[in-house]
């Protein structure tokens, strides 16, 4: 059986009471980073470009109404941009920006409520981990962005499970969606990154409602021969879908404001208590894959110090709240102490070491040592993320908006998430 077969068979699978629980928290960690990032990034002139192009019945972060494939671009970009979004480390991509706003969009269109969301986004999030793995790390590791490629088809598998289509219908839109599904790791540190998302999220709707409508597709465009995963690297890794404890259990939310990928180390830092006079030198040990991903030396803008080890570490040795967007600045760039105490840390690969987890070696001026290591999967209940991702929401949004949102997201009304989202 082939991947295409089995996603076609897990589409029509029952989700599991503790699958939809954590969906639910991404669900409001998602709409938090988009109503954040419309307000923060500077994708004001983007915005206006794409609803101009039309109105229609789906909800963009900020304001306005336009048809679902737009709707999908734009809220998938938005709520990427300030890549503070989850993650899922198992084929390293974000898996909410990709298959929640094509979810979204598809259902207002068609009256959905949002346990409907939920149900098909679970089933997305979960798909875009399955072909994650099914490509292989060698399909990110040539430049592929998993966000965007992974994360197309589990929005297209996401849309056919909210249209209901059939299995005919849903083996055509994964053929269609192996046509667009784009996106490159050549990106990171630009507003193309998040564009990614938004693409990904838009062919997730585009290639469920083409198949609806009858078009047709080669028989097998993710596995079969010449498909998608036989000309970008695909690894073509043996996947076995899940069963009682599907992999969104182990989903990871960003409590930084920066590539998750730094988070083991921040983490690690956060209990240091180390005056910074007196660090001599500071070694991250870190997994191999991301000294290609966030280990910018010298970040020249904010963006690009969200890719930083070193800044980022320097950030949260002085003082800086690595949680606040406001921290990631020009100002934060040239402050001397910063980059005085960043010319002091260096970053070394270990493939010791699992890509959730970080080893911090501080050598003090004193002839002292500290050694420091913190590991992202550490257990953590759903009361305690739940606390976490609201804190999160008060500091992003304010703490006003953070409830409304919370109630909305714990409710059966799609309308009044929405509602929601369009405030400005």
């Amino acid at each position: 059986m082939t991947i295409t077969d089995q996603l076609i068979s897990f589409a029509a699978k029952p989700v599991p009471p503790e699958a939809s629980a954590m969906m639910s928290l991404s669900l409001y960690d998602w709409a938090v980073c988009g109503i954040a990032g419309a307000r923060e990034a500077d994708f004001h002139e983007f915005v206006a470009m794409q609803t101009g192009v039309g109105t229609g019945s789906c909800a963009v972060f900020g304001g306005g109404f336009v048809p679902a494939a737009t709707a999908a671009l734009i809220n998938g970009t938005l709520s990427h941009a300030l890549d503070y979004d989850d993650t899922h480390f198992a084929h390293i991509g974000h898996p909410s920006v990709a298959v929640l706003p094509a979810v979204i969009a598809l259902a207002q269109e068609v009256h959905a409520d949002l346990d409907a969301v939920i149900d098909a986004a679970t089933i997305g999030v979960e798909a875009s981990i399955l072909t994650g793995l099914w490509l292989g790390r060698a399909h990110y590791q040539v430049g592929y962005h998993q966000t965007a490629t992974a994360g197309a088809f589990g929005a297209t598998l996401a849309a056919c499970r909210l249209l209901g289509l059939d299995k005919a219908e849903v083996r055509t839109a994964l053929g269609l969606c192996a046509s667009m599904a784009s996106g490159l790791k050549a990106q990171f540190g630009t507003m193309a990154k998040p564009l990614n998302a938004g693409l990904a999220a838009r062919t997730g709707v585009e290639a469920a409602l083409w198949a609806q409508a009858g078009m047709t597709a080669a028989e097998d465009g993710l596995a079969g021969p010449l498909g998608f995963g036989a000309t970008h690297h695909g690894e073509g890794a043996e996947i076995n879908l899940p069963k009682k404890t599907w992999h969104i259990n182990s989903i990871s939310h960003k409590f930084h404001a920066c590539c998750h990928g730094l988070h083991a180390t921040l983490e690690a830092l956060r209990e240091a208590d180390v005056d910074p006079e007196m660090i001599q030198n500071l070694s991250i040990r870190t997994h191999p894959r991301w000294m290609s991903v966030c280990n910018i030396q010298t970040p020249k803008t904010g963006l690009e110090a969200k890719f930083s080890y070193r800044q980022t570490a320097a950030m949260m040795i002085l003082g800086y709240d690595t949680a606040g967007i406001e921290s990631f600045s020009e100002a934060v760039l040239q402050d001397v102490d910063v980059v005085a105490l960043r010319d002091r840390i260096v970053v070394k690969e270990d493939d010791r070491l699992s890509e959730t987890q970080s080893e911090i070696t501080v050598q003090l001026a004193n002839g002292g040592l500290r050694r420091l290591k913190h590991d992202l999967m550490t257990p953590m209940s759903l009361e305690t993320r739940a606390a976490k991702l609201q804190a999160k929401a008060c500091a992003l949004i304010g703490e006003t908006q953070a409830e409304a949102l919370w109630q909305a997201a714990q409710g059966e009304s799609l309308r009044a998430l929405t509602d929601q989202l369009v405030m400005s």
